[in-house]
Order: C-alpha cells, then structure tokens, then sequence
C-alpha cells in the first residue's frame, strides 16, 4: 500500500511530462523550436514531440491576415488635408525571421502601414488619390512588401477603402465641378453657334450660284409663315424676284411706244 502511494506522484509527474512533450499542429500551423533559449528548426504540421524544459515552441499561424489600418490624417502634394483609411491582406511566410526578427509582427506591421501609408499618398494630388485608387494601392503595396520582407511577412493587397474630405474642401470641389460643366455648357453653346453659321454660309453660297433658287425659297419661306400665322405681314420684295416681270413690262412698252410711232408716221 505504502509503495502503490510512493510510485503514483511518480506516474502523475510522467502523464504530465509526456502530455507536455506532444504537441498537434493544425495544417496552417507552424512551431519554431528553441533549445535552451537556441533556436533549432521549425516543424509541422502534425505531431511532434519535444522534450520538456529543454525545448520550447512558439506557434505561428500562416493563414493570411486581414488587418485594418486606422484612419490617417494624410496631406496631399497639392497641399489638400484628408482622412484616408485602409486594409491590408498579409500572411507568414517565414516563421522564424517572423519570431526571431521582429518582437511582435502584427503590430509591427500595422505600424508600419501607417507611414507608408501616409509617405506614398503624400507624394501624389487629390485627383489622382480619387482617380487611379488601383495605382495607388498597388504603389502602398509594393512598399510595404520591401519593408516587411526581412520580417517574414508577405503583403498580399492593400486596399484604400475610403478618402474622407474636410467640409470646406467638399464646396471647394463642388465649386470647381460646377465652373467645369459651366464651361463645357458654353463649349458646347459656341460649336453649335459654329456649325448652325458655317451651314447657313454653305447653304447661302449654293443659293448664290442660281437665282430662281434663291427665289424658290423665298416663295418657300412666305408660304411657311403665312400659314403660320393670320396677321397681316409685309415683305420687301426683291429685286431679283420681280426682275422678270419689270423685264415684260419694259418689253411691252417698248412694243406699244414702236406700234404707236409707226402709226403716227403712217398718218403723216
């Protein structure tokens, strides 16, 4: 009996020795290994056993990590201050240089979006900020995956997800998009003046070329407005158009002042 109670601290020490030294590493999980304080190797997943108070393990997880970067107070090249907030999808790659290299590798890392995020987006105007938002992200993106790269750290994307604008700045722009569309309105007025005067100067030059057409669409045009309208309208009558006539008026008299000659000579 006094042996059964001697050797069951023993059997307890060892159950509690061997569930130590096994661990279980799920397939996204990886353990960098320390031997008395020396780093060894990394291992899993799976099973893997490790001696107590000699090795030690720290878990790193290598599934990628969606990580919000808190609103920055961002100046522009042209000298515009916004808000600008992002995200950044990153994940492990290495997990020793991620343990060993860095102390803390996810705050590390959202430190660093911050001023990256702020040092890139300064070095460009509002309307490219509000324009070429893929540029941008990919510009972020490319500088934060040089820093990170000596941690372990892959960054995947970074999405700038919103731009937010100070209230003066709002009227500001909503004053220049008015004055734009102002001045398209007028460009637009001025090309249709253009074209209304360049089509009436080629259509008064094919009229020039024949008269009666000229008087054709004066005829045209006085029988349009009277059936307009029922008041009295007076027109100047051209030249041109009674031409014609004063032409068999002068020939007829000329007829009449020869008929009457001749008969005055044949009374005499």
């Amino acid at each position: 009996m006094s042996s059964t109670i001697l050797y069951l601290p023993i059997a307890v020490l060892v159950l509690v020795l061997l569930a130590s030294s096994v661990k279980i590493l799920r397939e996204y999980e990886r353990a960098v290994v320390f031997r008395l304080g020396r780093f060894e190797a990394v291992r899993g997943p799976g099973l893997i056993l490790i001696v107590p108070f000699v090795q030690q393990i720290v878990r790193v997880d290598l599934r990628t990590v969606v990580m919000e970067v808190p609103s920055q107070d961002v100046i522009s090249r042209d000298n515009v201050s916004l808000k600008v907030d992002a995200i950044v999808y990153f994940r492990v790659v290495d997990a020793e240089k991620a343990i060993i290299q860095v102390e803390n590798f996810f705050g590390a890392t959202n430190m660093l979006a911050q001023t990256t995020l702020r040092s890139v987006l300064g070095e460009h105007e509002l309307d490219e900020m509000l324009a070429k938002r893929e540029e941008l992200n990919a510009d972020v993106q490319s500088t934060l995956d040089v820093q990170t790269e000596s941690w372990g750290i892959k960054v995947i994307s970074v999405e700038i997800r919103e731009v937010t604008l100070t209230e003066n700045m709002i009227r500001s722009i909503a004053k220049q998009a008015e004055a734009e569309r102002d001045r398209r309105a007028k460009i637009i007025h001025a090309d249709a003046e253009f074209q209304a005067a360049q089509t009436l100067l080629d259509a008064a030059q094919i009229l020039s070329r024949d008269p009666s057409a000229m008087q054709l669409r004066y005829l045209q045009t006085l029988t349009e407005v009277g059936g307009e309208s029922n008041s009295t309208i007076i027109f100047p009558m051209p030249i041109d158009l009674i031409k014609p006539f004063l032409e068999i008026m002068e020939s007829h008299a000329t007829n009449d002042v020869a008929l009457a000659s001749n008969g005055a000579k044949i009374a005499s």
